[in-house]
């Protein structure tokens, strides 16, 4: 999808990537009733435009690691926090 071109059923479909979404998208937009359709259109219309900027977003970290630099953007290290939570259920019986 190039910016400015307006979406499609045809390019929101596209743009899912996984065949399972894509079918359940051509499943609701198909069943919708006339006066639900621009609903339904505009939440898988902002799915798709999420799913495309995941995946650019995806290619950026993968280019910038694949040339040895940090990815770009902010990241929070989250090892501490994950560390306590596993500690705090250990004694639960999990990992």
């Amino acid at each position: 999808m190039t910016i400015g071109e307006p979406w499609t059923i045809e390019s929101i479909r596209d743009a899912l990537g996984s065949p399972t979404l894509a079918q359940r998208f051509l499943g609701e937009i198909n069943k919708a009733p006339a006066h639900q359709l621009l609903t339904v259109f505009a939440k898988w219309e902002r799915i798709a435009k999420d799913t495309v900027a995941a995946s650019e977003r995806a290619d950026e970290i993968i280019a910038a690691e694949a040339r040895g630099e940090e990815p770009p953007g902010q990241w929070i290290d989250g090892t501490r926090r994950i560390q306590e939570a596993a500690a705090r259920i250990r004694p639960q019986g999990a990992a």
